[in-house]
């Protein structure tokens, strides 16, 4: 998986330690090596990650290696960004977005 620089990889079998059980809120994003708009949002996610490190966690799950996790959320199409706060999804996204577009939709979950 090509991963942004300064964001965490999550696994099926850490989802829950890292995502479920983390204090902040936390960005998911379901990714895979052969989607080109994955790879756009790279740096965007490196980026959010430097900026709101504080108040958000950002991670990348590969979901060609993590099929349990994928399925468990009915993730279908890449790349998807989810929010998990307290251990629950609270927001879904789907698609390539600039980082500005991306922080106006997390801003009531930040």
């Amino acid at each position: 998986m090509i991963r942004a620089a300064g964001v965490a990889e999550v696994k099926d079998t850490d989802f829950e330690t890292e995502v479920l059980g983390s204090e902040l809120p936390v960005l998911v994003e379901f990714t895979a090596d052969w989607c080109p708009p994955c790879r756009q949002m790279g740096p965007v996610l490196t980026a959010l990650a430097a900026e709101e490190g504080e108040r958000l966690k950002v991670v990348q799950l590969d979901v060609d290696t993590n099929p349990l996790t994928t399925n468990a959320y009915r993730v279908l199409s890449m790349p998807t960004f989810m929010v998990f706060r307290g251990g629950e999804p609270v927001r879904s996204m789907v698609g390539a977005r600039p980082k500005r577009r991306l922080l106006e939709e997390l801003a009531d979950v930040l």
